[in-house]
């Protein structure tokens, strides 16, 4: 009895050993570094930052200058691996910071590896992901994408020049430049404007006073996004752009939109709130597409009278924070207004109502 016991506990107690190796056992991960496949073997129990310790030897990259990615997502240093779910077999990928050799000495014949892997990844995909990557310029490796380019993405940087080399991405659809602190000057537009696929343009977030006469060469443009900055205006050449949808020019200081708009006559939607408007042009009743238009903040006391009699497919319509009232609404209005039109709001109501009559058809004939 007492060896059946005994051997009872002994089987007990290399259970709990065998569990407890487990729990911090070596799993095996292949790092892929500039062309290499370098095999680790590290407790899953380790941080990443340990990890990066690790390989400091093996790549002669120091901890600080490495970028470890897992599955798309650059792992944390003070997590683990366990945490951060890397398991045995996974493949991770250590990408250098651009200032490698220990200090930032130059990047060497190794270092353009990662450099052609990644140019290689834009090619095939068309997709440049630059986004939120502290650059100062565009990466001269983004001209070299050349027509395979669909969308450019280096919002959230600190972007100082978009040269006139862009014109070489050819067949762009997607230019996104928000959040960069671009002034005027920054834009070579001659380049960009040659951009005759480009369907959307973002350039919100920045520091731009003027759009020149150039956008109106961006003739297959949809979208246009030029909210919070500092432009005044519009340009005359907007009327230009035949198929633009979307219009947001909010939060700028816009005093006057061209009378030109009228030519916009794909224009579903237009945001040209918190600007210094004090009225919009009679042309803007010619937009029959438009079914939102957001004029909140600004200092309209009127809106055209064709705007409510022409524009029969207007559904949003926000006033907020303007000096219209229902009443002048009901006056623009009442010859001919959408009956499924919602969403009016004025400073003095400021609640929404169906513009169709604001009674449920009183004033609609």
């Amino acid at each position: 009895m007492e060896d059946r016991k005994g051997k009872s506990n002994l089987g007990s107690e290399e259970k709990m050993s065998k569990e407890d190796g487990e729990s911090s056992a070596d799993i095996n991960i292949t790092v892929k570094f500039r062309g290499r496949s370098i095999p680790v073997s590290i407790s899953k129990d380790s941080t990443t930052k340990q990890l990066k310790s690790l390989l400091q030897p093996l790549t002669d990259v120091l901890p600080q200058d490495q970028k470890i990615i897992s599955k798309g997502k650059r792992l944390v240093d003070a997590m683990t691996l366990k945490e951060l779910e890397v398991v045995n077999g996974a493949k991770l990928l250590l990408v250098p910071s651009q200032d490698l050799q220990k200090g930032g000495g130059p990047i060497l014949k190794e270092a353009i590896i990662m450099d052609k892997s990644r140019l290689e990844q834009w090619k095939a995909s068309g997709v440049i992901a630059l986004a939120d990557c502290n650059l100062k310029a565009i990466p001269d490796e983004v001209w070299n994408c050349g027509s395979s380019a669909t969308v450019l993405d280096v919002n959230d940087n600190s972007i100082q020049n978009v040269p006139n080399k862009i014109s070489c991405l050819n067949s762009i659809q997607k230019l996104l430049l928000n959040a960069n602190g671009i002034s005027d000057k920054a834009i070579q537009w001659e380049g960009l404007a040659s951009l005759k696929y480009l369907t959307v343009l973002s350039i919100t977030h920045n520091q731009l006073t003027t759009l020149p006469p150039a956008l109106g060469s961006l003739t297959s443009l949809r979208e246009l996004h030029v909210a919070n900055n500092k432009l005044t205006t519009l340009p005359n050449e907007i009327g230009l752009l035949t198929q633009l949808e979307v219009l947001k020019a909010d939060y700028n200081r816009i005093t006057t939109i061209p009378a030109c708009i009228e030519e916009c006559g794909s224009l579903v939607e237009v945001d040209l709130s918190g600007n210094l408007l004090s009225e919009l042009p009679d042309t803007f009743g010619n937009l029959h597409n438009l079914k939102a238009l957001h004029l909140s903040n600004n200092g309209l006391k009127s809106l055209p009278c064709t705007l409510l009699k022409h524009c029969l497919q207007l559904v949003t319509l926000d006033l907020h924070n303007t000096e219209i009232t229902m009443d002048v609404l009901r006056q623009g209005g009442k010859t001919s207004m959408n009956a499924d039109a919602q969403g009016v709001r004025s400073s003095q109501l400021d609640s929404r109502v169906s513009s169709a009559a604001f009674d449920e058809g009183a004033d609609r004939n």
